[in-house]
């Protein structure tokens, strides 16, 4: 493995160390991630400083409140027209005292992200992440990434820009990964294994999910989360996105990954080492841990998440994966093979049949077969190692109004 390029996510790099208290910009401040992080800065005064926040600008309130009790420098909204509410709310919170930079629009965060700091926390959902990535990268920061989409998309991209341990990965997953491959060398690994919850349908065949409803898809049975990342997880496309980005992250090829059901999510991932060994890291489910391992490494914060009670009897639990039920690995792992423009169409045809599941427009079962559709007829993709942000966003356009209209002719036949 010596041949090979260096992973982005090298827990044996510890990327341009600081001493003292490190500065944080949180971008998706508002949202689940930002919200926790910010929780865990302020229990971490002595650790952490919040220097500037980015938001969609759908909570202005609590976008204002955060940037009066963290007393950050800058504050960006996406959305432009949010930009008058968000002074007015400001204003009742700091008085007479003066207001921090207000940034606008949709380069608004990835202005932030290269601002002067230590660490860059992207916590902003879909593929709008990449810009702000990108930036942070350039400009030379350690990367606390939780926007899987900046990788997803433009991988190669990513991989250009990043020096060998620049990012460090918040999804449960990939922190859980990060942390056990500390024990030992590349050469020592002989496969990643990605734990997945198997969401609420574990254990169905794939006719008996062919009537279920946007209700019982949206009922998990572990994490709280978002509707799109939920459906997501029942359909486990969640856990195909994760295969492809350990791919990028920690440089093992596909063949090496392996997804395993884990119904109670204790453990996060695990790996396996070639002289038998199985590191897996463990924890109750809670997103502060993964975190302060993305805003703290190599250090570890004290009391960032709840540890397991081992006075209390429990069961842990591991199924194989049924591809036939839940085709969306494979179909992940084959788009990440292709490379290219090929894993942003996947992710953009999935956001799109997502959507029309949630809407009543298309069955289940109709997600994945739309978008192994979408996948199939997009070919070759575009790109390659020479990949662009252009390459991205016209394969993504395509696919949206792709799988629109296949979902479409989907509910059309079935009225029919």
């Amino acid at each position: 493995m010596s041949d090979r390029p260096s992973p982005l996510a090298d827990p044996h790099i510890a990327f341009d160390p600081a001493e003292g208290r490190r500065d944080v910009v949180v971008l998706g401040s508002t949202g689940s991630i930002g919200t926790q992080a910010i929780d865990l800065v302020l229990r971490h005064p002595d650790r952490f400083r919040v220097t500037a926040l980015a938001a969609s600008g759908s909570r202005i309130g609590l976008l204002a409140e955060q940037a009066h009790r963290l007393r950050v420098a800058q504050v960006a909204v996406a959305r432009e027209e949010t930009v008058t509410e968000l002074r007015t709310a400001l204003k009742a919170l700091y008085g007479s005292e003066p207001l921090p930079e207000l940034l606008a629009g949709p380069d608004a965060a990835t202005e932030l992200a290269a601002s002067p700091c230590h660490t860059v926390l992207n916590g902003i959902t879909g593929s709008i992440g990449l810009a702000p990535t990108l930036a942070a990268l350039e400009a030379g920061r350690t990367l606390a990434l939780a926007n899987k989409e900046s990788l997803i998309v433009g991988g190669p991209l990513v991989k250009a820009l990043a020096k060998p341990g620049q990012i460090i990965p918040v999804d449960s997953e990939h922190a859980a990964l990060f942390q056990a491959l500390a024990a030992g060398t590349r050469a020592d690994v002989r496969k990643l294994v990605v734990t997945a919850s198997g969401g609420p349908f574990r254990g169905r065949t794939r006719a008996e999910l062919e009537h279920v409803t946007r209700e019982d898809a949206l009922a998990h049975p572990t994490w709280a989360m978002g509707p799109v990342i939920t459906v997501n997880s029942a359909t486990l496309v969640n856990k195909g996105l994760e295969v492809i980005e350990a791919h990028l992250l920690y440089d093992i090829p596909f063949d090496r990954i392996e997804v395993v059901v884990h119904p109670q999510s204790y453990v996060h991932s695990m790996v396996e080492f070639t002289d038998g060994s199985t590191l897996a890291q463990a924890t109750p489910p809670d997103m502060r841990g993964p975190i302060a391992i993305g805003i703290g490494w190599p250090g570890r914060v004290p009391d960032a998440a709840p540890a397991f009670d081992w006075t209390k009897a429990s069961t842990w639990e591991f199924f194989p994966l049924d591809d036939e039920a839940f085709p969306s690995v494979n179909l992940a792992r084959h788009v990440g093979e292709l490379g290219g423009t090929a894993p942003a169409v996947f992710n953009a045809a999935n956001e799109e049949c997502v959507e029309a599941f949630l809407a009543g427009r298309l069955p289940f079962n109709g997600i994945m077969d739309t978008v192994t559709a979408v996948v199939t007829e997009h070919g070759r993709p575009t790109g390659g190692t020479s990949l662009t942000v252009p390459d991205v966003l016209e394969a993504e356009t395509w696919a949206r109004a792709r799988a629109r209209e296949l979902a479409a002719k989907a509910t059309a036949e079935a009225r029919a």
